[in-house]
């Protein structure tokens, strides 16, 4: 039996979609996570700087475009990647989401005072230890920055698939 090829057009109209999606993950001289609050989110209102990929452009690069952006730092590479988060689509949002979060290492000081946030895009930076995140965050978000943590702390790079689109 002989398979059939779908034209290209036809194939690519019948599996999902997907947005990607990558960014870095700091903390301080002290281990302590550093995220951004976003000023169009209350869904997530904590997040790694990073953001949405762009046409032709891998998520290694996204992730250092993006970073520059929100921050003005510059991540080096080689790209570590810490964890690979899934989400499907809900709410508002028809597509399914992947992405990945590289590690960008320990930031001085005199780093994170130098960061210059856009105020289109996050209004406070925090470094705050593991636990204090959580009253702070949605369940699904704070299970994320967790589940990176370790990943940062073993070496083990991790994968969270229950990234979601909810209000909470």
């Amino acid at each position: 039996m002989s398979r059939i090829w779908l034209p290209p057009e036809e194939y690519a109209s019948s599996v999902p979609k997907s947005t990607g999606f990558a960014c870095v993950f700091f903390t301080d001289k002290d281990h302590r996570p550093v995220q951004l609050r976003a000023t169009y989110s209350r869904a997530h209102p904590w997040q790694f700087p990073g953001g949405t990929m762009d046409h032709g452009e891998r998520p290694w690069q996204t992730a250092q475009r993006e970073c520059r952006e929100e921050t003005g730092i510059d991540v080096e590479g080689p790209p570590r990647l810490l964890a690979s988060v899934f989400g499907l689509p809900g709410g508002d949002w028809p597509f399914s989401t992947t992405g990945c979060v590289f590690d960008g290492g320990r930031l001085t000081d005199e780093q994170i005072r130098s960061i210059v946030l856009d105020p289109d895009e996050h209004d406070a930076l925090r470094a705050l230890p593991v636990e204090e995140w959580e009253p702070l965050m949605p369940p699904q978000d704070f299970a994320r920055l967790e589940a990176v943590m370790t990943a940062r702390l073993t070496g083990t790079a991790a994968y969270f698939d229950s990234w979601g689109w909810g209000d909470s």
